[in-house]
């Protein structure tokens, strides 16, 4: 419909003046260019972000299929029947589905690395495609697989006059695997580390020392002089770049060997968690000042170019901290001058606990995190029947984030993504006997701890379909969470089960009368209605040793709402304890008490795996 209404306006030039056509765009830019403005103004806890992999939402534009190149699979990356290869959706088709995303409440858009990727890479019989978008080999251009620039603008643009962000997904940690190690060429090397292989120049020890910033040097000697010396430095290994991808990657600076750890295979413990490969993808040496700058200027441009409202790390835990120091504030001063105020930049730490998520908000400066400790917690306590202490005590760790419970109100919460179990596999793993329907209740009720709690809530793709995830159990993890929403031609996709057993499997999955849609939708709903729960400071109210109450209340300067979950299979009727001046309650959601029991005492009464949001009608405070 844009398309045609662009070519009626520019049809239409012939038979107007050019004054009274530049007047008509004019009008018609003004309120696209004000509601940029207001996405600008918004903060992140506003936002309900929709995690979407480009190859595997739409498929719009079949000719892009092959990303441009002939031959087979191993060649073109191309394989819709495989889970591990290019399946064909691209840019195009999530333009495509902008209306079903906003449908469901999503107000930012958080797109996989969408720049150019390695088509193949792996050892002989286990290749496997980039469709993922992690294996970058051109960072400043966009992997025609997805389509181009113009294409990846005009969804940016899209969102912004509908009122909604996109999110950038950054890799810094790697890049493709193109470097070979002569000592052991057709195979992955074992992990060397830095005792055993210190950095020295070649023919030993002797020389100027060469200490590039991690070992005993307090504060480590960052500057450029230092890091110079290991131009001709002797590595742990001898890498080499195989002959014909000499100059591989974009930046240029990408391809020097020297910018890269080069010590083999990471065991993701110890050091080898940072100066280690990244099952076979080449590790960049993160503390050299060129590449700090080289990073910095290269997603800055895309800031320049694009405009886009936030970026989400890959593999943050696995960079120096320094690096981050320098590079977080590049990103947010690029932002600002280009009239972005509310740049989202959260990392994704793949740690469970509290206070390790919180350390790379004090030490590395990442303003958010994605909350993997809260996604932890939901499948212990919904999945998996646990306590419900489980997600409170999640809670009570917010206080250890700089800032503390601010920015705790920062953080992504989600249920599960492409690298994790789908909620759904997480329950029928643990329960193996329950019905669809005690599974689908299950999945709700975490959608509804992520979208009433702190945080930013991110909802992944096909969760909302009923998606599970469960696949045939062959291969990577994060494969069987990575189902085609248009129709597949993946068979253990195709064959997966769903949560309603009436859904068609063989077409595509854009139903917006799905129950899981709608109940998802109408909790994105409550969200963006009530300021509490966006905005408003977290109190914990009720959870046990035991399936069964948890309960927290959200609290602004205006009111308290408060939302009661249901973990167990046995109807609930208890008292909670709320704010004194809570009195009168109007339910919006589930059948609430109307008047407290007694100041600073509210009944509730919840059936099985359900919840209950109740907004305190009188002001929280006496």
């Amino acid at each position: 419909m844009a398309k045609q209404q662009r070519t009626g306006l520019v049809g239409g030039a012939k038979k107007i003046s050019i004054a009274s056509m530049s007047c008509a765009l004019a009008i018609f830019a003004a309120p696209i260019a004000a509601q940029e403005a207001s996405v600008r103004e918004r903060s992140p806890e506003d936002e309900v972000i929709y995690l979407i992999m480009p190859d595997r939402f739409e498929n719009a534009d079949p000719s892009n299929d092959r990303g441009g190149l002939a031959g087979d699979r191993l060649k073109t990356g191309y394989d819709p029947a495989s889970k591990g290869f290019y399946h064909g959706g691209d840019l195009k088709g999530v333009l495509s589905r902008l209306d079903y995303i906003q449908g469901l409440g999503a107000t930012a858009i958080w797109l996989t690395p969408v720049f150019r990727n390695k088509p193949v890479q792996g050892m002989p019989g286990k290749e496997d495609a980039a469709y993922h978008g992690y294996w970058g080999i051109d960072f400043t251009d966009i992997d025609p697989h997805l389509g181009t620039k113009a294409d990846y603008k005009a969804l940016v643009d899209a969102a912004h006059a509908r009122g909604m962000k996109v999110y950038f997904d950054i890799v810094v940690n790697h890049t493709a695997d193109v470097i070979r190690y002569r000592e052991c060429p057709e195979r992955a090397c074992d992990y060397r580390g830095k005792a055993a292989f210190p950095y020295t120049r070649r023919g030993g020890l002797n020389g100027s020392p060469i200490n590039p910033g991690f070992a005993g040097d307090q504060p480590p000697n960052q500057s450029a002089e230092n890091f110079a010396r290991l131009k001709d430095q002797r590595f742990a290994y001898t890498p080499y770049l195989p002959k014909g991808e000499e100059r591989a990657k974009t930046p240029a600076w990408l391809n020097d060997i020297s910018l890269y750890h080069n010590r083999g295979e990471s065991t993701f413990r110890g050091e080898s968690s940072q100066y280690g490969d990244f099952v076979g993808l080449d590790d960049v040496f993160t503390e050299n000042p060129r590449v700090v700058a080289g990073m910095i200027e290269l997603y800055g441009g895309w800031i320049d170019e694009f405009g886009m409202d936030g970026f989400r790390i890959d593999t943050a835990r696995h960079v120096n901290s320094e690096f981050w120091q320098a590079f977080v504030p590049a990103m947010q001063a690029r932002a600002r001058a280009r009239g972005i105020s509310n740049f989202h930049i959260f990392g994704e730490v793949m740690e469970f606990q509290p206070g390790e998520l919180a350390r790379f908000t004090h030490i590395d400066g990442l303003p958010s995190v994605n909350d993997f400790a809260l996604q932890g917690a939901l499948v212990e306590a919904i999945a998996k029947d646990g306590p419900t202490d489980a997600v409170t005590n999640v809670f009570r760790g917010d206080v250890l984030y700089k800032d503390g419970e601010a920015r705790a109100r920062q953080l992504v919460t989600l249920t599960g993504n492409h690298d994790v179990y789908r909620f759904a596999r997480a329950v029928m793993l643990a329960r193996p006997t329950a019905s669809p329907e005690e599974v689908q209740k299950r999945v709700l009720l975490a959608h509804a701890v992520v979208l009433t709690a702190r945080g930013v809530p991110a909802l992944y793709y096909g969760d909302e379909q009923g998606f599970t995830g469960m696949g045939d159990g062959q291969g990577p993890v994060d494969q069987g969470s990575r189902e085609d929403m248009f129709a597949t031609k993946t068979a253990t996709y195709a064959k997966a089960p769903r949560l309603t057993p009436t859904q068609s499997r063989t077409g595509d999955h854009f139903d917006t009368a799905h129950p899981l849609y709608r109940a998802i939708a109408d909790l994105v709903s409550i969200r963006k209605k009530d300021s509490a729960l966006r905005h408003g400071r977290q109190v914990s109210r009720a959870s046990g040793d035991k399936p069964g109450l948890l309960a927290f209340s959200r609290i602004d300067d205006d009111h308290e709402t408060l939302v009661v979950f249901n973990t167990s299979t046995a109807r609930i009727d208890d008292a909670v304890m709320v704010e004194p001046g809570s009195r009168r309650w109007q339910s919006l959601h589930g059948q609430c008490a109307p008047t407290s029991a007694a100041p600073g005492s509210v009944r509730v009464r919840i059936e099985p795996l359900d919840y209950i949001v109740c907004r305190a009608e009188a002001p929280s405070k006496q």
